[in-house]
């Protein structure tokens, strides 16, 4: 059986500007807007990153930026919520620099003020925009820095990045970090041992060893640094590639690689072996069997209200709880069918549209709602106040009178932030729908030669649940008006559940 995949796991970036607070909108006003956004999308708070007072001139090289990127980098977040892209980052520089590597290391970016979030359809268009706009300027200095790598390579200069592990670079010459080559040699030396990456980042970690940015080792980094050819005193440059659309590294032609000598930290001897010793695991190791993706993973329901899932080489949508079944053939069919239906008829996307705004209007509403009501509290708190100094109001009467205004405005502080983030998703899913339908009006003609990843992206847009019953198929799609907020569909003859929903399995 297909297993749900974990939350999306993100961080909160708050930076409040000074004009920001002056209007009541605290750093914890936006920490509560931004974690509501998260919990309404099931992702998982990691971390929340602090700026409050700092300039949006350059943030960067900011502690908190750099922790940030670095939980990026090591997969603890795969995701950013803030307020506005004026809050990330002021200058247009350290934007494009931030999407850069976002969009590099396959992170998302959720604006909320913008309605921005890119991992739906229509938010990816921002990372496509971001890097038609810094294309210009990759080319134009790529040819530059390309020529003077192989030069500098072979003089032995730095080339760009950092010094590998238990290495430095000093007076621009590659030699031993006194604090970390004795950790390299002992990585050796423990693989030699043991045989096992694993076994050797415990046995590292357990000793409270860490890599230079304070991360516990890993078995992928154990065999990064085994295979790095520096520790034998043959430091190799040159030797790779960025590639954007891919999103990842590859290796240039051995003829382009560059090998400069440098002192060695461990035997050549003792390198080989550990070597060998990888080489040899990877001919025996099997292939990974790729875990089947579905299409409507995580939005099939039976009517007994237990989640669908198609277990491994079986090819049916099955209920644990009491055997419904329907082939995921079938399923598709209807959907296709039902979509098609829906995405024709001119009366029903007006209707689909106008809920969505109505929807929409009705949590400015309560937003707008909750605002006035905590002004009227604040001036009422303020007038209180200046009767009680006046001598109007005795301590005893101004507590009693403070008091209830009091809990009402630490019930609307946060329930604010709450309504915000309620309408923040219906915006941002309101964009990323009307991007879905755009691209599937035609699908009467080419459903069937979407890409899957097409088709998933269309039903996450616009689909809230899809209910199998043993005669018929509920599809609710989002946003849909009253009294229509159900498409209804016959199951194909011959594919009936294998028993009743009632019945026990």
């Amino acid at each position: 059986m297909s297993i749900p995949s974990e939350p999306k796991h993100v961080g909160i970036w708050v930076r409040v500007s000074t004009e920001d607070q002056a209007h009541g909108e605290s750093p914890l006003h936006h920490e509560k807007r931004a974690r509501a956004y998260a919990e309404a999308k099931g992702w998982q708070v990691m971390e929340v990153y602090n700026l409050a007072a700092v300039s949006g001139k350059a943030v960067m090289e900011h502690p908190e930026a750099q922790r940030m990127l670095a939980d990026i980098r090591n997969g603890r977040i795969s995701g950013l919520v803030f307020s506005k892209l004026a809050r990330l980052a002021r200058s247009t520089k350290e934007l494009l620099e931030f999407a850069e590597i976002f969009r590099t290391e396959g992170a998302d970016l959720v604006s909320l003020q913008e309605a921005i979030d890119t991992s739906s359809p229509a938010g990816r268009l921002f990372f496509t925009m971001i890097a038609a706009m810094a294309q210009w300027e990759r080319e134009e200095i790529a040819d530059r820095v390309s020529a003077s790598i192989p030069i500098r390579a072979k003089l032995g200069k730095p080339i760009g990045g950092a010094a590998p592990f238990g290495y430095r670079w000093r007076d621009k010459k590659l030699e031993p970090d006194p604090d970390e080559a004795p950790v390299r040699r002992l990585v050796h030396e423990l693989f030699a041992e043991h045989h096992r990456k694993k076994t050797v980042a415990r046995i590292l970690n357990d000793r409270g060893y860490r890599t230079r940015n304070g991360s516990r080792f890993s078995d992928t980094t154990i065999a990064r640094l085994i295979l790095d050819p520096t520790a034998k005193g043959l430091h190799r440059a040159n030797y790779t590639r960025t590639d954007d659309r891919k999103k990842s590294w590859e290796l240039k032609p051995e003829a382009e690689w560059i090998f400069t000598a440098v002192e060695p930290v461990v035997s050549e001897a003792l390198w080989d072996a550990c070597v060998a010793v990888i080489e040899k695991q990877r001919e025996q190791a099997k292939p990974i069997a790729k875990r089947g993706q579905h299409l409507f993973a995580g939005f099939a329901y039976c009517s007994c209200g237990q989640k669908m899932y198609v277990r491994t080489g079986y090819p049916k949508y099955t209920c644990e709880g009491c055997r419904n079944k329907i082939p995921v053939a079938d399923l598709e069919a209807v959907f296709r069918d039902q979509l098609r239906h829906f995405l024709i008829s001119p009366e029903e996307i007006e209707a689909h549209n106008r809920a969505a705004i109505e929807a929409m209007g009705e949590r400015e509403r309560l937003v707008a709602s909750a605002r006035t009501e905590l002004r009227k509290i604040e001036m009422e708190d303020e007038r209180l106040y200046e009767l009680y100094l006046d001598g109007h109001l005795s301590k005893d009467d101004f507590g009693r009178r403070h008091k209830p205004l009091s809990e009402r405005r630490i019930q609307l502080e946060d329930e604010l932030p709450r309504l915000q983030a309620d309408l923040d998703v219906l915006r941002i899913s309101s964009a990323s729908r009307e991007e879905a339908l755009d691209e599937a009006r035609d699908l009467t003609d080419r459903w069937d030669d979407l890409p899957e990843i097409e088709k998933r992206q269309i039903i996450e847009a616009i689909t809230e649940r899809i209910v199998v019953g043993t005669e018929d198929v509920e599809i609710n799609l989002l946003y849909l008006p009253d009294g229509k907020s159900d498409q209804m569909a016959t199951r194909p003859q011959g594919f009936m559940a294998a028993t009743s929903c009632t019945r026990a399995g």
